[in-house]
């Protein structure tokens, strides 16, 4: 149940008369496998491979040539011809085959009508001008962390959810809403922690879940590491990056660490790759397009809140909250929110904005800044007066716009606000939990008049 959401694109996608052969992205522990396993179960065959396994590589070893190559796999599993249109290949682990990759653009080209999914880590390393990549033959969709609505759906909260969808939200729903997000900012949305809670009910029992999770993914650095010194700095950047998430972060003694800059920026662009991590860089400018200024210092986002939760030993102090803006200077839920903003998009380029102003008389920093029909709209997380948020209200003020969002433990409403300068524009209050769902209210507010 929980690749609900993914098995809806999944069946889109099947259903597509432009369909190509999808490559499935994410980091490792999201779900991917498991997703597609379930939407095979939809066809009549399902052919799977994975391609870390020596008897699963052999076939595509032996046929270099791809008719061969289709013919063996259908052998292999004893699927007949005519019932290609009824069935899912699903290559997993395919970085492990890198030559196997650029064979997508024949299933596309010769034998559309087969269903071709793969899946694997850092492909971008893989692809040279030996080794090109299928461009245009090939599409994508990126697994996640659980969204807050699909871990509601997970948990059978099925009235929840039908008021989590509702535009706009009951006012019943609100308490119970809160409630189940501040649960959701303990556990976050890792599939295996989540499955964890659903059948314990114990946050206790989790502990080791995450330890896995968190060891696995330094385990995983020689998989990452392009060397013996490249491998060390990568553990110690793995094992230092949760304590860093959330914040804007220097290159230069991350970490509190003796690496140098150049060191630490390519182990933290190698976690980007592996879906890990994603340095968001600011803007100074708020207008489209947005353009991220790459010399100044960027904010780390890490894969999943409740990992982060976990690691920094901040789930205690989470328990029976009112407010998550209350606790860490705002740490935890500015982060989940991002979380929550890229959970809505399949696109693995989907990235994260926001603004500041550096100077040396002032600074200001706005959260998150969201494209929208044309337009920019500040996102501010914080609690408190609206006549606080004084780095929206410069943010509106310089670049003259209508519209900003405030995310908080409060209750829906909008307000007009205006600037020390007199500019007018409209604040749409939001609770907090209802991050992911910033695009579905902005339209709805927009058409309110």
């Amino acid at each position: 149940m929980f690749q609900r959401s993914i098995l809806d694109s999944l069946t889109v996608w099947r259903n597509s008369p432009r369909r190509k052969p999808l490559v499935i992205r994410g980091a490792r522990q999201t779900g991917k496998t498991s997703a597609v396993h379930l939407f095979g179960k939809t066809f009549k065959h399902y052919l799977y491979f994975n391609l870390e396994r020596p008897e699963d590589r052999e076939v595509f070893i032996r046929h270099s040539d791809f008719n061969l190559m289709v013919q063996a796999l259908l052998l292999s599993r004893s699927v007949p011809k005519a019932d290609i249109p009824e069935t899912l290949l699903f290559l997993d682990e395919i970085q492990t085959m890198p030559d196997l990759i650029s064979q997508f653009r024949y299933f596309f080209e010769e034998l559309p009508e087969l269903a071709v999914i793969g899946a694997g880590s850092l492909l971008e390393t893989l692809f040279t001008e030996n080794q090109p990549f299928p461009v245009g033959r090939v599409e994508y969709k990126m697994v996640r962390p659980l969204s807050f609505g699909e871990f509601l759906a997970a948990l059978g909260e099925q009235q929840a959810l039908e008021a989590f969808h509702t535009v706009p939200l009951p006012v019943y729903a609100e308490t119970k809403l809160f409630q189940l997000f501040h649960l959701y900012a303990m556990i976050g949305g890792m599939p295996e922690a989540v499955q964890c809670y659903i059948d314990t009910r114990d946050l206790v029992q989790l502990r080791p879940v995450y330890d896995g999770l968190l060891l696995g993914y330094q385990d995983d650095a020689e998989k990452y590491s392009g060397g013996k010194s490249q491998t060390a700095h990568l553990r110690f950047v793995l094992k230092t990056l949760t304590s860093e998430a959330g914040r804007r972060i220097r290159f230069e003694g991350f970490g509190k660490g003796p690496y140098k800059s150049r060191e630490v920026g390519e182990a933290l662009r190698l976690l980007e790759k592996a879906f890990l991590i994603q340095l968001v860089y600011p803007c100074t400018e708020a207008r489209i397009p947005l353009v991220p200024d790459y010399k100044k210092s960027p904010r780390l986002q890490f894969l999943d809140s409740g990992l982060l939760s976990y690691a920094n030993g901040y789930q205690q102090d989470l328990l029976g909250t009112k407010d998550l803006s209350k606790h860490f200077q705002g740490l935890i839920i500015e982060h989940l929110v991002g979380q929550e903003m890229l959970s809505v998009s399949e696109s693995p380029r989907s990235s994260l904005q926001f603004w500041v102003r550096d100077k040396n008389t002032s600074s200001a920093e706005v959260d998150y800044l969201l494209c929208h029909n044309g337009r920019v709209i500040p996102v501010e997380v914080k609690s408190g007066p609206a006549g606080r948020l004084k780095s929206l209200l410069l943010v509106a003020e310089q670049f003259q716009l209508p519209f900003a969002i405030r995310l908080y433990a409060g209750h829906l409403h909008m307000t007009e606000e205006k600037t020390p300068l007199g500019h007018s524009f409209k604040l749409l209050h939001l609770p907090y939990f209802l991050a992911s769902r910033i695009q579905a209210y902005t339209d709805f507010f927009s058409s309110e008049k």
